[in-house]
């Protein structure tokens, strides 16, 4: 990759043989926006990936079209437009179930935090420019050729994430590009952080108390997930960033081995997962991230499952240890607990005694339990308190029990447990 200076735009890098912006909804989309003396380009992530060998997840446009032409264009195509971002020139067009973010070239004339005011244009250098890291104002026309005034090909060839322009100003304008700064690094980026966007993001730490949760959420559980994430992540707590956004002392050894038991297993990386060996001790620190990091309630009882005695979870215990607790968590909160386990231990990611643990809910399905209410009632348990107690030390004595299905260990069982809850 090759980029000219940033005064001009290199066009030496093309995607032309890319099936997503020669076929599909893309082109159609394309097609309706560019005549009338108009152009629209895919733009951002689809290009950076696109140039990177990845299929692009999502396709931004731009458009030197005005958001009302955007409207009336794709409605005459027969496309549905909706108004998602219009005062800032936002429009999504959904084409076969396929949303595309169509944006407006804009250039700022005043920035006050994320409340920038903006005026449309039709510049794409000037567009470009205000854009937060150079591999992300990437541009690709309809003959994909890849247009870059900001530097961007070369940086991603550097495998490097760089701000456009001055780094405190783009931060400025949105303190959450700290963490993007951050995410996109442990994405793309390739040894250390780049020195004049790592010292901005330092100096303009405090800034980071000013957004919303949901907005940091967002970017931990893409960060955490992201390649290069251990290292960023090291980066980020020598840097006094990462305990600031956790509320807490980071794990990173924990974090590390995570990432590593993953792999051993074949498993994609998990993000609430990795975050509670990123920073989830106790109970307590669950609760600390449900609340300072907004997650969902099913979110917050995952980490909390988590949390709760992992540190009594070995492969050493009992035969029955590994099956009873599958039992009672579920397969996935049995392999949560078991792998915050091993990543807490000192025995490495190959260790073979873990990988059995881990894997037993491939090999063994927890059976339901056999014993019902009626059961008892008809060996003259009466209903209310009492049944509820016969019923728990019964469920207790077949899981100590190892699930027998006989006829005859169940009757025991039963039998037993009748005796033991009876009122004295």
């Amino acid at each position: 990759m090759s980029a000219h200076g940033p005064g001009g735009a290199a066009t030496v890098e093309s995607l032309a043989g890319a099936e997503w912006l020669k076929q599909g909804p893309l082109a159609d989309l394309l097609t309706v926006l560019n005549r009338d003396g108009e152009e629209a380009r895919a733009i951002g992530g689809a290009v950076r990936d696109s140039l990177l060998g990845k299929a692009p997840a999502e396709i931004d446009v731009a458009t030197t079209a005005p958001p009302p032409d955007v409207i009336r264009r794709v409605e005459a195509a027969g496309f549905k437009a909706v108004p998602t971002g219009i005062d800032h020139g936002t429009v999504t067009v959904v084409i076969d179930s396929h949303p595309f973010e169509v944006t407006t070239l804009r250039e700022d004339v005043e920035t006050f935090g994320r409340k920038a005011r903006v005026r449309f244009g039709r510049d794409w250098k000037a567009d470009a420019e205000r854009r937060d890291f150079t591999i992300n104002a990437l541009s690709v026309s309809a003959d994909g050729i890849v247009h870059d005034y900001v530097g961007g090909l070369a940086d991603l060839a550097a495998r490097r994430v760089r701000f456009i322009g001055d780094p405190a100003q783009r931060i400025a304008e949105d303190y959450l590009r700290i963490l993007r700064f951050f995410r996109f690094h442990a994405a793309f980026g390739e040894g250390l952080p780049d020195a004049t966007g790592l010292a901005a993001a330092i100096a303009a730490r405090d800034g980071m108390d000013m957004l919303s949760r949901e907005r940091v959420r967002m970017e931990i559980v893409k960060l955490v997930v992201a390649p290069h994430a251990v290292r960023t992540l090291a980066v980020m707590a020598e840097a006094g960033l990462l305990g600031r956004v956790l509320g807490g002392v980071p794990l990173l050894a924990a974090f590390s081995n995570m990432t590593k038991v993953e792999a051993a297993l074949g498993l994609a990386p998990d993000p609430l997962r990795r975050l509670a060996a990123l920073a989830v001790q106790v109970v307590e620190d669950a609760e600390r991230l449900w609340q300072r990091l907004r997650l969902s309630n099913a979110e917050h009882e995952r980490l909390e499952s988590m949390a709760d005695g992992w540190w009594r979870v070995a492969p050493t215990g009992a035969a029955n240890d590994g099956r009873a607790l599958l039992y009672r968590l579920g397969p996935q909160r049995f392999t949560d607990r078991v792998l915050l386990a091993w990543a807490r231990s000192q025995d490495g990611a190959a260790d073979v005694a873990w990988h059995e643990l881990a894997t037993l809910p491939a090999r063994w399905r927890a059976p339901a339990f056999p014993l019902k209410a009626a059961d008892f009632v008809k060996r003259g348990v009466p209903k209310g308190p009492q049944l509820g107690a016969t019923l728990r030390a019964a469920e207790e004595a077949w899981i100590a029990a190892d699930f027998p299905a006989s006829k005859d260990a169940l009757g025991e069982i039963a039998d037993t447990a009748i005796r033991d809850t009876r009122p004295a």
